[in-house]
């Protein structure tokens, strides 16, 4: 009898650990925070929570650790930038969000590097010079493509104010407003992102709504935008699974159907 008792009390000893341990797994599990990228891994990422009680911010895909969904497409925005030929958006329709804040280099570049002036020794020529202490922070400048060595860093970065772009005009650009700087050579890109062609949006669906417009480089790295292992700035991303039939339903035929008979 007390043999039976000594087990029965060891058991349940044994089984309180277990749940205990497991318990204490699965909070780790929950508290792991998921994070997955808007439009470019390494990027433009953001990481999933709550905005109230049972909405979550976004929703992750497995497969491609991309976003899928919106709990609120306009979270952290701010007004975008006067953009020739796109005067007509009413005010506060027309939204980006700001990536300043999150690329590490920018801190260090304005004021531990540069602080304000012009580097000694100023290249009057655009031939890329090497900088071995830029080639350590950022690798891919060292086989720097873009333009095909027709243009250099200073073509687009403000030779003394490091935290902000140039435009051809001298004029300084924002990091959150690329797309400022980027149409003075890709006009015929700015034209078709102007148009809902190229690049992505986010928001209402009428024509007049208020929507989130991604920016040229969360999209596109411009300092390995044309190498090949990129695919011209964009990784290579595996595709989603095809959605499943509701039960019951042998095939999709019927979508073949147009809604209206002529």
């Amino acid at each position: 009898m007390n043999r039976n008792l000594s087990r029965t009390l060891i058991l349940a000893l044994f089984c309180n650990v277990a749940v205990s341990v497991f318990a204490q797994e699965a909070g780790k599990q929950e508290a792991k925070e998921t994070v997955c990228f808007e439009s470019r891994k390494g990027a433009s990422e953001i990481t999933k929570r709550e905005i109230k009680p049972g909405l979550p911010n976004i929703k992750c895909s497995a497969t491609t650790d991309a976003v899928l969904w919106y709990g609120d497409p306009y979270e952290g925005t701010v007004p975008m930038s006067k953009v020739p030929l796109l005067d007509k958006i009413p005010e506060g329709n027309a939204v980006v969000k700001p990536r300043t804040e999150k690329l590490s280099l920018v801190p260090t570049c304005t004021l531990a590097c540069h602080n304000g002036v012009t580097p000694a020794g100023f290249p009057k020529h655009k031939k890329p010079v090497p900088i071995p202490t830029m080639e350590a922070m950022v690798p891919e400048v060292k086989d720097f493509q873009h333009g095909r060595g027709r243009i250099w860093c200073l073509d687009c970065h403000h030779p003394t104010k490091r935290n902000l772009l140039v435009d051809h005009f001298g004029d300084p650009v924002s990091f959150d407003q690329p797309q400022l700087l980027c149409g003075k050579c890709h006009g015929d890109k700015l034209r078709d992102w102007r148009d809902g062609i190229h690049g992505k949006r986010i928001g209402e669906f009428a024509s007049t709504g208020k929507k989130r417009w991604f920016v040229c480089t969360e999209c596109h790295n411009p300092h390995n935008v044309q190498n090949g292992a990129h695919q011209r700035g964009f990784t290579q991303l595996q595709p989603e699974a095809p959605p499943q039939l509701p039960f019951g339903m042998k095939d999709a035929k019927h979508e073949k159907q147009h809604p209206i008979h002529h």
